[in-house]
């Protein structure tokens, strides 16, 4: 199974790209991982208009077989242990691309949620964009150390 993280706008912060490195670099000993960045609409729109352009960029992207998870403040609020076995149960059914999609400020336009195969919040907290990659790497990793029954994760 290969995992694509997608997100839409570049990250500023360095330490944000640090730590997100950290865990891409950790987490290629496991799966075939990659991390794509949609670039912004460079546009100034109203947010709904906006919403469609990102949406419409998003779903370029993707190819029919494409399993796709937004990471949505409203989707399914797991525990890391929860988040482990979702991704056993992907591999184990034999998917051959999972797409993990962060959207942009305000948020997926109707047709990617018509799209989506599932929805997954990171936290009934909101955070940006930019810490929502750092914090879903961690998580993906933590997942596979789960899965290998790895002392990352204590229970």
């Amino acid at each position: 199974m290969k995992i694509e993280f997608r997100a839409v706008g570049k990250t500023n912060e360095a330490y944000l790209k640090e730590g997100i490195a950290i865990y891409e670099k950790r987490l290629k000993h496991y799966i075939v991982f990659e991390s794509f960045i949609i670039p912004d609409i460079k546009k100034k729109l109203a947010p709904e208009l906006l919403k469609q352009a990102e949406g419409e960029a998003i779903l370029a992207l993707l190819e029919r077989e494409d399993y796709l998870v937004l990471l949505d403040e409203n989707g399914k609020n797991d525990t890391s242990v929860e988040f482990s076995e979702f991704i056993a149960r992907l591999m184990n059914n034999g998917t051959k691309k999972v797409v993990f999609q962060v959207g942009g400020a305000f948020g997926f336009s109707t047709p990617v949620y018509e799209r989506a195969q599932a929805k997954l919040a990171l936290s009934k907290m909101t955070f940006s964009h930019q810490m929502v990659r750092l914090f879903f790497v961690e998580q993906l990793y933590r997942a596979f150390s789960i899965l290998r029954n790895e002392k990352y994760h204590n229970e």
